[in-house]
């Protein structure tokens, strides 16, 4: 299964963005059984986990991140949400949503640049 995230691009920093992942329907009618999560991976980095809703809710966000970025989730829509505040020229990455832990397959991604 390939998750597709939307919603990147080019923003100053101190900007918003707000990507989407909306699942597959061949996974739609056990999407809101999963924990997903957003992952980001920049230029020479490992990947790495940013923020993850379990089904009822709750989050978990990297430090690197908390206080600006939510995480959220429409389960009617099947779909997951990742709002980012005051972005930063670290932010900068491609950005992916899977499960959490991960499904083997990842999309494409969504990238996200900032400039300072």
């Amino acid at each position: 299964v390939q998750l597709q995230a939307s919603g990147g691009g080019l923003v100053q920093a101190g900007g918003s963005l707000r990507l989407s992942c909306a699942a597959p329907r061949s996974i739609t009618s056990v999407f809101n059984s999963y924990t997903m999560a957003w992952y980001r991976q920049a230029p020479g980095k490992e990947r790495e986990s940013v923020a993850s809703i379990t089904v009822g809710g709750a989050t978990n966000y990297a430090d690197s991140v908390k206080g600006r970025f939510t995480i959220s989730r429409n389960n009617a829509r099947k779909t997951v949400y990742l709002q980012m505040n005051s972005l930063k020229s670290e932010d900068t990455s491609v950005y992916y949503c899977n499960a959490s832990p991960p499904w083997q397959q990842w999309g494409q991604g969504t990238l996200v640049t900032v400039s300072s």
